[in-house]
């Protein structure tokens, strides 16, 4: 059975490599997803812990999980909002790399 210790080792992967394609990799798509996976890491961990912690009567604990519904729905407008945003840099400058961005102004 897995417990809360496994689901955080887990969420703690995640979230590394998550962070560690936002610090390594140059291509704004890959950033963006090593971001959306850092915002699912931490996800997975207030599920878990909203999971693993009952209340008095012996039931999980809800409201960490009604969090991640709103975290979702803002990672659901994060997404498409930064999807425009690179698609209109790549319209504008022919690349995705970041180095090769170097102001916001068009």
């Amino acid at each position: 059975m897995a417990t809360l210790g496994h689901y955080l080792l887990v969420s703690g992967l995640l979230f590394t490599i998550g962070f560690a394609g936002v610090l390594l990799r140059r291509n704004i798509i890959i950033i963006f997803m090593s971001l959306e996976l850092m915002l699912n890491a931490a996800n997975l961990s207030l599920v878990a812990f909203s999971r693993f912690r009952l209340t008095a009567e012996g039931l999980p604990n809800y409201n960490a999980q009604v969090f991640v519904f709103f975290i979702i729905t803002v990672a659901a407008a994060e997404v498409a909002i930064g999807l425009a945003i690179i698609v209109a840099l790549y319209r504008a400058r022919q690349t995705t790399n970041v180095e090769d961005i170097t102001a916001l102004k068009f």
